[in-house]
């Protein structure tokens, strides 16, 4: 069976775009996006300023680009780290599970804390990212995998979308505040308190009537 190879002109298109999302990251994260331009982006990624065009519309489509696969990369090492635990958990612990494995990258991780921690909602409903389709990878759709353990759960809940999207932007925002700044207190101190909170939240959206319980066709399995 003969071996897909990549030719030499996608190797130097791929090299152009990984330089110029590498670039993006790290003036976005040092400087913030407002003050990057794409000039900015291009020089220090060694293109033509007129190269970064032939990837991305703007800088927004970048930033863009840069949350979706960020995401999938935290998402998907947290799915990884589950599946190594060989454990069947309730879906409550599953969460509970997922939010600490997240937390985990944040801390030995500043500079994505930084750029995704308030973008992070972003990346799980991606279908909401205007990225061209070259740009597009095959990364872990969070949100489906999710809306899957909320079927197979025993527990069923009012609505499950916002209380992913409650749960996410808590998380997040309270990551920026306590890695970046020690607020209230460290990441480590707030951490117990930010996983209670999560079972808090979801405990506030359980709902009693089985009949009247949030059921979505994607099938059934847990994290």
């Amino acid at each position: 069976m003969k071996v897909k190879t990549i030719g030499k002109a996608e190797q130097n298109k791929k090299a152009k775009r990984d330089a110029l999302t590498s670039a993006a990251f790290e003036l976005f994260t040092s400087q913030g996006i407002n003050k990057t331009s794409i000039a900015d982006i291009a020089k220090k990624a060694r293109v033509a300023k007129g190269t970064f065009y032939l990837y991305f519309s703007d800088k927004y489509d970048i930033r863009n680009f840069l949350i979706s696969t960020k995401a999938d990369v935290i998402f998907r090492r947290a799915v990884e780290a589950y599946e190594k635990t060989g454990k069947k958990m309730a879906f409550e612990d599953e969460m509970v599970f997922f939010v600490s494995n997240i937390i985990d990258q944040f801390i030995t991780d500043p500079n994505i804390v930084r750029f995704l921690s308030k973008n992070l909602i972003w990346g799980i409903f991606k279908h909401d990212l205007n990225t061209i389709p070259i740009q597009k990878n095959e990364g872990i759709d969070f949100r489906r995998v999710f809306l899957e353990a909320v079927s197979a759960s025993e527990i069923k809940y009012k609505d499950p979308e916002v209380m992913l999207f409650m749960i996410v932007e808590f998380v997040g925002s309270s990551s920026y505040s306590a890695i970046l700044f020690k607020e209230p207190m460290s990441m480590q101190e707030l951490k117990p308190y930010l996983l209670d909170a999560v079972r808090g939240i979801m405990k506030s959206q359980e709902v009693s009537e089985p009949e009247t319980a949030y059921t979505h066709k994607c099938g059934h399995g847990g994290f």
